[in-house]
């Protein structure tokens, strides 16, 4: 039964499950080898399911994921950080990974959030088909939304193998991307105390 599913810029028909996998029998037969052969005829089911892992952002609602919020925060307005959250995604140019870590952080305006909640938001945008400058913006964006805090900061540090693997071969280079609003894009002072806590120095 085909299944609908919702992009950004329409809906369309999802391909069914047997499909998916004839079109990785496919591109193993590509390849130049046997999809038949013992070692590769699992290979269609495995690697369907393995998206199904990689890309479940999709099935996900970063906005009800930030709803619900505690008030009762003993009047705390100062920075809340999460630094160091383990990032997995795959480039939407080569869907090959991106692998790396994000900061983020925001000034409480009366409610604050679970701080789980922050690194799944990161998980749902990474679990999609990425550039690295959109999901920095979308984590960013999505906090100001929601939360309406006095400002947010994200800092993404990551290394691309689609640059790393294959291209120009570059191993050992990372992207670093960032997004600041409110009060830590207008303030100085707030903003190295940020970059410092997640020890990005010289800033």
């Amino acid at each position: 039964m085909d299944t609908l599913i919702e992009t950004p810029r329409k809906i369309r028909v999802r391909p069914t499950r047997a499909q998916a996998e004839e079109a990785v029998r496919t591109l193993l037969a590509w390849t130049g080898d046997d999809p038949d052969r013992e070692g590769l005829v699992g290979t269609p089911d495995r690697v369907v399911r393995a998206y199904e892992e990689f890309f479940e952002g999709y099935q996900d609602d970063p906005v009800a994921l930030l709803e619900r919020t505690f008030e009762e925060t003993g009047n705390y307005n100062e920075m809340v950080v999460l630094r160091d959250i383990r990032l997995e995604s795959h480039c939407e140019h080569h869907i090959i990974p991106l692998i790396g870590k994000a900061h983020v952080a925001y000034l409480p305006d009366r409610r604050v959030v679970g701080i789980s909640k922050l690194a799944r938001l990161v998980d749902v945008f990474a679990h999609r088909l990425q550039i690295q400058e959109k999901l920095t913006a979308q984590v960013a964006d999505t906090i100001q939304s929601v939360l309406q805090p006095r400002g947010v900061a994200v800092v993404i540090d990551a290394a691309h193998q689609c640059m790393t693997t294959r291209g120009v071969r570059k191993p050992g280079v990372s992207m670093v991307t960032s997004r600041l609003l409110g009060e830590f894009k207008t303030s100085e002072p707030l903003r190295r105390q940020f970059f410092a806590m997640v020890g990005i120095g010289g800033v």
